[in-house]
C-alpha cells in the first residue's frame, strides 16, 4: 500500500476537486491521505488535521515560516515523519519546493533539486527538467539534472535507456549561452549517460529526446509554452468543428482520432511533476487541477514509490562521485 499525502487546500479548485480525485485515485495499492482543516468532508479517506491555508500569492518562504500547520506543509512533514510515502500538492509551487527543503531536504549530493515534468510526443513521453525550481542555473546543476532525469525516464516512463539532450537555440555543439555551451561540455564528458547533443524547443513534441535538461526560468517559460499552444490548437479545432453542420458531420466521423489527441496531448493525463532531488518524493500537481487531473497525478506518484526512484536517485549519484574520485585521482 503506498500512501501519499494530499494536500486538500492547494490549487484552484480545492478542495472539492482535490478530494474527488483523491477518492477516485484510491485502490488496494493506492491510499491517499488528506492534509486540510479539521471538519473538512473527507469521504472517508484519513484526514490529517492542518487548520491553515496558503495562498497562491503568498511568499513562499515567509508563508512556509509563519503557516507551520497548513495543510501544504502538513504534506510535507508527513513524508519527513514516513507516514505517507509522496507528497502531492497543487498549491503554491515556490512554497511546495521550500516546505520540502525544510522538512524533507535534499540528497546527499544533489546541488539543486529540479522539476521534472513529462512532455506528450509524438514519438512517445519524455522528460523536461529543470521546469521551474531554479530561476539560475550553474553547468553543473545542469549536468545532474540530466542524471537525476534520465533515472527519472528508466524508472517512471520505463525508457531502457534515456537519450539525454540539451536545450538551445541550435543543434550545433558550439551555439547557445555560455550556461549551455559549458553545460554541453560536462554533458558530453558524463560517463554513463547517452547524451545526443542539443535540440530546439520547436522539435520537443517530436519527441527528439527522452530528456531535455535546461535551466528552470528557460524551463518553465517552454513548458506554458508548450501547454498554453496544445491547449489552444485543441479548442480551435473544436470550434472550428462545432461552428458548421459540414464541420459536425466531419468531426462525428473524426471523433475517435480526436478524443486521442486530446488525451495523448492533455497536461492532465499525467497531472503532475516530480521534484527530484530530495530525501522523499514530492510531486506538483497544476494550480488549475481538477479532479481527474489529481488523480492521474496521485498515480503518478504512486509509481515513483513503487519503483524507488528516491533510492535510485541516491545509489546513482554516489556511483557518480565514486566514479568521478577515481577518475581525478592521480
Amino acid at each position: 500500500m503506498i500512501r501519499v499525502a494530499v494536500d486538500a487546500m492547494g490549487g484552484d479548485n480545492a478542495p472539492d476537486e482535490i478530494v474527488a480525485g483523491a477518492l477516485d485515485a484510491a485502490s488496494e495499492a493506492i491510499q491517499p491521505i488528506l492534509c486540510g482543516p479539521p471538519g473538512l468532508d473527507s469521504g472517508g479517506l484519513e484526514l490529517i488535521e492542518a487548520p491553515q491555508v496558503i495562498a497562491m500569492d503568498e511568499k513562499p518562504a515567509e508563508a512556509v515560516r509563519g503557516k507551520p500547520d497548513s495543510s501544504l506543509v502538513a504534506c510535507c512533514r508527513a513524508v519527513a515523519d514516513s507516514k505517507a510515502d509522496v507528497a502531492l500538492s497543487a498549491g503554491n509551487t515556490g512554497a511546495m519546493l521550500a516546505a520540502s527543503l525544510v522538512h524533507i531536504r535534499r540528497l546527499s549530493g544533489v546541488r539543486r533539486p529540479a522539476i521534472a515534468v513529462v512532455l506528450p510526443s509524438q514519438a512517445g513521453p519524455s522528460v523536461l527538467l529543470d521546469a521551474g525550481a531554479n530561476a539560475e542555473g550553474r553547468p553543473e546543476h545542469l549536468l545532474q539534472f540530466g542524471q537525476m532525469g534520465a533515472i527519472f525516464a528508466r524508472e517512471v516512463i520505463d525508457i531502457p535507456r534515456p537519450q539525454v539532450r540539451l536545450l538551445s537555440i541550435g543543434e550545433e555543439p558550439e551555439k547557445g549561452s555560455k550556461l549551455t555551451l559549458e553545460a554541453y561540455e560536462l554533458l558530453a564528458s558524463a560517463e554513463g549517460l547517452d547524451f545526443r547533443g542539443n535540440v530546439e524547443s520547436r522539435d520537443l513534441l517530436k519527441g527528439a529526446g527522452d530528456v531535455i535538461v535546461t535551466d528552470g526560468f528557460t524551463g518553465n517559460v517552454c513548458l506554458k509554452l508548450l501547454e498554453g499552444t496544445i491547449k489552444t490548437l485543441l479548442d480551435a479545432l473544436r470550434d472550428e468543428i462545432t461552428s458548421t453542420a459540414r464541420g459536425k458531420l466531419g468531426g462525428f466521423l473524426i471523433r475517435p482520432a480526436a478524443r486521442s489527441l486530446r488525451a495523448r496531448l492533455d497536461p492532465d493525463t499525467y497531472g503532475g511533476a516530480y521534484l527530484l532531488g530530495l530525501r522523499g518524493l514530492v510531486v506538483i500537481a497544476h494550480g488549475n487541477s481538477n479532479r481527474r487531473a489529481i488523480s492521474n497525478a496521485i498515480r503518478l506518484a504512486a509509481r515513483g514509490a513503487e519503483h524507488d526512484v528516491v533510492r535510485r536517485l541516491q545509489e546513482s549519484l554516489e556511483e557518480r562521485v565514486v566514479a568521478s574520485a577515481r577518475f581525478q585521482a592521480p
